[in-house]
């Protein structure tokens, strides 16, 4: 009973979402505020389960903890707290500023040695003899060719010239617009990515409308 129940659920909720074919509409957006809050209660619980009990609530009660260590995650919460306080605000710039700054460290990390150097080593194997039994020494080209070029698009610094405007060398301009063109066929593979995921979801939920159609069709 409660798999059929949690079935038709599904069916209504998915028409909701394909309503949005025709136009906004209340349909659509009950099914949106719904998503909205059940993600928004799936991930209060997960913060709850796996952050604030282990990390705040636990170690209280942990005899042999060192209450210094204990002491920085419950003052740094607090202090976020007084963002809710208008004219204690300024106390939580310090535990913001924590969170961005980490934060903007992870990031950089996983930029510079999950993209940028990954895929500068990635070009420079690619004239190695394992690498080109692969992919050819013309795909070892076009792979560090492609790297290069599209590293000097974001190469934004340039020379004043008097009596002209600012602008970048020559060169660099026209290996900026070669890069410029492999960013473009980099994002349209993308798209065409999402397009085709987004089809195949389309065509798994039609094909569940369809299936509990029949189930009701005698």
């Amino acid at each position: 009973m409660s798999d059929a129940l949690w079935t038709l659920v599904a069916f209504l909720l998915t028409l909701a979402v394909l309503s949005y074919a025709i136009g906004d509409n209340p349909l659509f957006r009950i099914a949106i505020y719904t998503f909205v809050g059940v993600s928004a209660g799936y991930l209060a619980v997960v913060l709850i389960n796996h952050i604030l009990i282990p990390k705040l609530i636990a170690p209280l009660s942990n005899p042999n903890a060192s209450w210094g260590i204990i002491a920085i995650p419950w003052v740094l919460s607090l202090l976020l707290l007084t963002r809710l306080m208008p004219r204690l605000s300024f106390l939580g710039s310090l535990p913001l500023a924590f969170l961005v700054g980490v934060g903007a460290a992870v990031i950089i990390n996983g930029a510079l040695f999950g993209t940028l150097f990954g895929q500068v080593r990635a070009a420079g194997l690619s004239f190695s003899p394992l690498q080109q039994k692969s992919i050819g020494w013309m795909g070892g080209v076009i792979l560090l060719f492609g790297t290069i070029t599209t590293l000097l698009y974001f190469q934004f610094t340039a020379r004043r010239v008097p009596g002209k405007s600012i602008s970048r060398p020559p060169w660099v301009e026209v290996a900026a617009k070669i890069g410029q063109a492999f960013i473009a066929i980099t994002l349209g593979a993308f798209f065409a990515g999402v397009i085709q995921t987004s089809l195949t979801v389309l065509i798994t939920r039609l094909d569940f409308i369809l299936q509990f159609l029949n189930t009701l069709l005698p």
